[in-house]
């Protein structure tokens, strides 16, 4: 059995991954990309957390694998509503650069 400890490590690094990759990035899809990246994460840290708290030979619970799904779904939505206006604003813009966007200044 894996030690608790090499998954949160895994899950740190790849949440610091995303998070310098959704900090550091000029363009929109990249930093999509970053929060993916952080919720796969969480994701890992969800999973990881159930598996250590009920051992395998323990009652059917599955509160761990419930929320890791309730997450995936939100990161699909997320995807696919952030894709959404990433399209809306290159058709009406003809970039994704964040910082070229500026549709809420008069």
């Amino acid at each position: 059995m894996i030690p608790l400890n090499f998954y949160l490590i895994l899950a740190a690094a790849l949440f610091c991954i995303g998070l310098f990759g959704a900090l550091a990035r000029r363009n929109a899809i990249g930093i999509l990309i970053g929060i993916e990246l952080m919720l796969n994460a969480v994701n890992i840290n969800l999973v990881a957390f159930w598996r250590y708290i009920k051992p395998a030979g323990a009652t059917m619970d599955l509160a761990g694998q419930i929320f890791a799904l309730f997450v995936i779904t939100l990161a699909a939505a997320e995807a696919a509503i952030g894709l959404a206006l990433v399209i809306a604003i290159y058709r009406s813009r003809d970039t994704v650069n964040v910082e070229d966007v500026n549709l809420m200044k008069w």
